[in-house]
């Protein structure tokens, strides 16, 4: 059976691979560019089972002029299925995906709902359980610190204060005015000169001239060196006297200088205080203030005390 030219609509004339041929060739038959190989041929979009043998195709119909709105139906479309001899086509039914009587099965939301408030649970319980983990911890730590003994708590064994220290040693320590001293060479109380601390403003004069001297008994003394404090008074100028302990006259005089710059003759502003070291013995000691050969004895006195001598 050989190839033929039966008519313009005969199916060797839609061959696409006419151009292959002797006989394809013969009649003309090119590579494809636009139709199907032979001349004049074109393409043609049928549906499966509508072509007729031997029959005159059907002439192109132009397209519509105007296309429709999207999503409406046009005017102009006809389905394949209804053209002459077109195939039925089976629309398989789709399950419906929403509510209502359809037994289409969607997204199983149900589960993923169950699946995130699970996970919110173990969120919370993870972080509770943290919570009530440092909360142990804390009163662990609390335990702890109060079971062992702190730093401030050895220390807060009773104790003197330093200010309280040195309150009991002062009052320990004797104090005495200057009525009374023990005096002798020409001294004796007074009380005309305002300013002096001892009880009614009684002070010590007379003790400008050599041999006066003023002394104080001291009883119940520990040991070790003080300072023996000399409440004094001048005439805005300056003046000494010979300190003896036990009877044993220091190296140095008490100085008695006008340390305030007082005016010259003014008594009542020239009460100013001295002191100077000594040695005392265990039990009773004898401190003298004495105008010897060479002093300036020309001073008044209202009181004496002892301090404990500060470490170096």
């Amino acid at each position: 059976m050989t190839a033929g030219n039966n008519g313009a609509s005969t199916p060797e004339d839609d061959d696409p691979f006419g151009y292959l041929y002797a006989d394809g060739q013969a009649n003309g038959a090119q590579p494809p560019s636009g139709g199907y190989g032979y001349p004049n041929s074109v393409n043609r979009v049928r549906p499966v089972g509508t072509r007729q043998y031997g029959q005159q195709a059907p002439a192109p119909q132009a397209p519509p002029q105007q296309q429709g709105v999207y999503g409406q139906p046009n005017a102009h479309y006809a389905a394949p299925e209804t053209l002459p001899g077109g195939a039925g086509t089976t629309h398989a039914h789709q399950p419906s995906h929403g509510g209502g009587g359809g037994r289409g099965r969607g997204p199983n939301t149900k589960g993923l709902l169950i699946g995130a408030i699970a996970v919110v649970a173990a969120v919370v319980i993870g972080i509770s359980v943290a919570m009530i983990g440092g909360d142990d911890d804390g009163d662990e730590g609390g335990n702890q610190a109060g079971a062992t003994p702190s730093q401030t708590q050895d220390s807060s064994e009773p104790s003197p204060s330093a200010s309280g220290g040195e309150a009991e040693e002062e009052a320990e320590l004797p104090t005495i005015d200057a009525k009374a001293l023990r005096l002798g060479g020409g001294a004796v109380t007074a009380s005309d000169i305002k300013g002096a601390k001892a009880d009614g403003g009684v002070y010590v004069t007379g003790f400008n001239k050599v041999g006066a001297k003023v002394t104080w008994t001291v009883n119940g003394m520990k040991e070790g060196t003080y300072r023996f404090y000399v409440g004094y008074g001048i005439p805005g100028e300056d003046a000494n006297a010979t300190v003896v302990v036990n009877g044993k006259s220091a190296t140095r005089p008490l100085n008695m200088k006008n340390f305030g710059g007082t005016p010259k003759g003014d008594w009542e502003k020239g009460w100013q205080t001295s002191w100077s070291n000594v040695n005392l013995t265990d039990g009773t000691n004898t401190i003298e203030l004495a105008c010897n050969e060479g002093n300036q004895c020309n001073a008044v006195f209202d009181q004496f005390w002892l301090t404990e001598e500060p470490p170096s």
